[in-house]
């Protein structure tokens, strides 16, 4: 490398007579201020001056706040419509109030050294009403008329459909097309597809018989109307009402009318069908308005609930990486202008001045980003919106309102942006403002509180990981979540020492093979170690958020494949969507060449427990199944204890949860089924294979006695060794008419209600925080790279040349993606260890696919955040460059 001394010096020259000049002039602007307007004016200066002059600097935190504000407030948007949602009111749209079950469980508990709470769940299955609940409400005054409905499902044409009585039609109210009502057992109104006098074979209560169609109704289509007491027939619960649509005379308000009618109901004691939990009441609900709509949509109001407690969770992550993305971008676009402050200290100005500058400077900025970020939060809203529409993540009746009223949400949202700049910018400021300017003049090396604040962070990270294994499913991942950013902001405070023990490990292997860029990537990393460990914080945080938000539902969903495979032993399964008939099972096994048939159908039931001292519900998947010869058609992988035991009464238990519940076959298990009722089980087995198929077998009987609206009928068939497989799928065809049979099923895995809704949003916050992550990589890198362009011309001036210079950059770049990258995952580990072993006896899983990425974009984004800033100051020709400048 050529060196032009001459030329160096009389470029240094050059800037320090620009400098001094430069410095003279806010000195004497400074003085002026200061002696006629006072001291606010001179504050009001500085920060006007400094914007000006600093438009790149704070283009980047402009950038940060504008994002942090659209992300605020498109999930504040989200919040508040989620807030505000109902089931959609269809079904009973022209009843006043609607009598129906209590769809909600409590258990109350006394945590430690605090008053009792009570911790409630919503329940998707129907809660019904002794039908002596009727004639009450016919009784009272105001009364027109009250109408009972039963809802059944029904088979036709091989799918389901809803069968109710056709005086019930009168609640939407939904009216003849064509025909006349059904007035005798054999006649049906349809909702469409069928026309006048037809004959159609429907499948209801377990058989099939032949309807004739005499009316065709405006109401929807999957629906079919039959004669009063052929629906009760059919919806086999005689003594009990799903729900009483109640319509007022003319002329008595809904309020008053639902107060007459709750006093009647109490009055006669009519409380929800079956034996609910102690504390848990169960009292007949009469609603009004838009509450009408729950009773239809069962599933709407545990969904809100659960979206409302997801999103909350996902706000409170983005204002933790809100608050360490924005201050880091506000300290380095401070860190660059060290020695503008150093000066102005010199000068004479004051601390407060000085940090009322930069509060000024950062609080213009912010304002304007932080509406900027408003305005686009209704477009992002809706955006969500509409991937939730189109994933299906929404259950059928949810609505989600969005009124004018509340699209200035936002700007709620924009003033928490403000206030997290104005306290970032205090933070970085009260620091630079305090320096001496000697001190401002060169990099100070970070102190001992703050390595001990950083350690203290990692450990804390380290040990609350620990708690995702409380949690189950994506929240457990929501956990390890915000383990991974307590840990990230340690990190954060360890930076330099961590760039530090990178260059020791990277540095020789740099000025090994790396030439003289190489030599000199090595030495910058080694002698600015404060600026390169503020550059690794955004990758860091990148990285472990996004492993760790990625890997967690992907270590649970890989494992539960994984045992669902090996569980499936079955050869066919026979379906069918209209539901199966009586006995179907029992035909099946008559088949010749078939070894074992299992019926299986899905449920639901709430377990109460006490978490921390705190009670709380959960709401769990279950399977029902025929125990006879389970293990050869769906072997959960038997632990102690015995299948063949599965009856009414009794429970498998997974090992999991049976470890938390210190179960084991011949103890009990307190269980509420989806209608709420409390009842206690004994274990008789307990099994391996939970992520698949739940933490609880019961019996396919005692879950259907609970189950309202039950899924599609399956029976999973295995054949016998020597039976002829195109055979047997005939033969199994003809024994159980309008049934399917499918060979080689697919694997049978049960999922949480609202796993595809905490799908979508956890895969879109994950991907706007992502962006937001990028975009802070990109602007600390840009800064710091901008801050370097005079360090980079006095190397120009000492002799390095272009290509020298871009090695260098390219090396530095690349030791701080790789250091990033690594620890990053390092961080990402200890939270999905933890999870991982104690939820799937596994290691985290993350898809090489999703890997690929996150490491492709830590690469991108760091090369274009160091090399592009950088060739302002790598043009040209200077004076005494070496031949290596071409």
């Amino acid at each position: 490398m050529s060196v032009s001394w001459r030329a160096a010096r009389a470029g240094l020259r050059s800037r320090a007579v620009t400098r001094e000049r430069a410095v003279t002039r806010e000195a004497r602007a400074l003085e002026r201020v200061k002696t006629e307007r006072g001291r606010a004016h001179v504050t009001k200066l500085l920060a006007s001056r400094a914007a000006r002059t600093h438009r790149k600097a704070w283009a980047a935190v402009f950038a940060a706040l504008a994002l942090t504000s659209l992300l605020l407030g498109s999930f504040v948007l989200a919040l508040a419509s989620t807030g505000l949602g109902h089931a959609r009111v269809e079904r009973y749209a022209a009843a006043d109030l609607v009598v129906t079950g209590d769809q909600e469980t409590r258990f109350t508990a006394k945590p430690w050294g605090s008053d009792p709470q009570t911790a409630r769940a919503g329940l998707t299955e129907r809660v019904r009403v002794p039908a002596g609940a009727l004639g009450v409400v016919r009784k009272v005054p105001g009364v027109r008329a009250a109408v009972a409905d039963d809802v059944f499902q029904v088979g036709r044409a091989g799918r389901a459909v809803t069968g109710r009585a056709w005086d019930a039609a009168r609640l939407a109210p939904y009216e003849l097309r064509d025909g006349r009502a059904p007035r005798r057992a054999g006649e049906v109104v349809v909702g469409g597809g069928a026309g006048i006098g037809e004959r159609v074979t429907l499948r209801a209560a377990g058989a099939d018989a032949a309807y004739t169609v005499v009316g065709a109704a405006d109401g929807p289509d999957a629906a079919v109307y039959f004669e009063a007491a052929e629906a009760r027939r059919l919806a086999g619960h005689p003594d009990t009402l799903d729900v009483i649509g109640v319509i007022a005379e003319s002329g008595v308000g809904t309020g008053e009318l639902s107060s007459r009618v709750r006093h009647a109901l109490d009055a006669a004691e009519i409380h929800s069908v079956g034996r609910r939990a102690d504390g848990d009441s169960a009292g007949v609900q009469v609603e009004t308005g838009e509450r009408r709509g729950g009773p239809e949509f069962l599933a709407a109001a545990p969904a809100r609930k659960g979206m409302l407690e997801l999103l909350a969770s996902v706000a409170a992550t983005v204002v933790l990486i809100a608050l360490l993305v924005v201050s880091s971008t506000v300290v380095q676009a401070l860190r660059q202008r060290a020695h503008e402050i150093g000066l102005l200290r010199a000068v004479g100005a004051t601390p407060r001045q000085l940090r009322g500058a930069v509060g000024r400077e950062v609080g213009r900025v912010a304002a304007r980003a932080a509406l900027l970020g408003a305005v686009a939060a209704i477009p992002a809203y809706a955006g969500l919106r509409g991937l939730l529409g189109a994933r299906g993540a929404l259950p059928p009746g949810l609505e989600l309102p969005f009124p004018p009223w509340l699209w200035p949400a936002p700007l709620v949202t924009a003033g928490i942006t403000v206030l997290i700049a104005r306290a970032a910018a205090w933070i970085a400021g009260a620091r630079a403002a305090k320096l001496r300017p000697a001190e401002a003049l060169r990099e100070s090396a970070p102190g001992t509180p703050r390595r001990g604040a950083g350690l203290v962070l990692l450990g804390l990270g380290t040990s609350s990981a620990g708690t995702a294994v409380l949690q189950s499913g994506q929240a457990a991942a929501m956990a390890a979540g915000a383990a991974a950013v307590t840990m990230v902001i340690g990190c954060a405070l360890l930076g330099p020492w961590i760039a530090t023990g990178a260059m020791r490990i990277l540095g020789a292997p740099l000025r090994r093979f790396g030439g003289p860029g190489g030599r000199l990537a090595a030495a910058n990393c080694t002698a600015a170690a404060t600026r390169l460990g503020a550059a690794l914080t955004p990758i860091i945080l990148v990285t472990a958020f996004t492993a760790v938000q990625l890997s967690g539902g992907a270590t649970l969903t890989h494992a539960g494949q994984g045992q669902a495979r090996e569980a499936m032993r079955a050869d066919f399964a026979v379906r069918a969507d209209g539901g199966l008939p009586s006995g179907a099972v029992e035909r099946i096994r008559d088949v010749p060449g078939v070894r074992a048939a299992t019926d299986v159908v899905r449920g639901t039931v709430v377990l109460a427990r006490r978490e921390t001292g705190e009670p709380r519900l959960d709401r769990l998947p279950a399977l029902g199944v025929t125990p006879e010869g389970l293990p050869h058609t769906l072997d959960p992988k038997l632990r102690n204890g015995t299948l063949s035991a599965l009856r009414p009464g009794t429970v498998a238990v997974g090992g999991d949860r049976a470890r938390s519940l210190d179960a084991r076959p011949g103890s009990t298990v307190t269980l509420r089924f989806g209608d709420g009722v409390e009842k206690k089980l004994r274990v008789v087995a307990v099994y391996e294979r939970s992520l698949a198929l739940g933490d609880f077998l019961l019996s396919r009987d005692e879950l259907l006695a609970h189950t309202s609206m039950p899924g599609p009928g399956q029976v999973l068939v295995t054949a016998a060794p020597d039976a002829d497989r195109m055979a047997l799928a005939e033969a199994l065809a003809a024994a159980v008419p309008g049934a399917r049979v499918a060979p080689d099923p697919a694997p049978i895995q049960v999922e949480p209600e609202d796993q595809e809704l905490v799908e979508v949003v956890t895969v879109a916050a994950v991907s706007a925080i992502g962006a937001y992550t990028v975009i802070a990589v990109l602007s600390t890198l840009s800064l710091i790279t901008i801050g370097r362009r005079p360090e980079l011309r006095l190397l120009r001036l000492a002799g390095a040349g272009r290509r020298q210079l871009r090695r260098m950059l390219r090396l530095e770049a690349g030791a701080t993606a790789l250091t990033g990258l690594a620890v990053g995952a390092v961080v990402a580990s200890v939270p999905l260890l933890a999870f991982s072993v104690a939820m799937a006896r596994t290691v985290p899983y993350l898809p090489p696919v999703q890997a690929l990425v996150i490491v492709a974009v830590v690469a991108v984004t760091t090369a274009a955040g160091t090399l592009p800033p950088a060739r302002a100051a790598l043009r040209g020709r200077y004076p005494g460059a070496g031949p290596a400048d071409g």
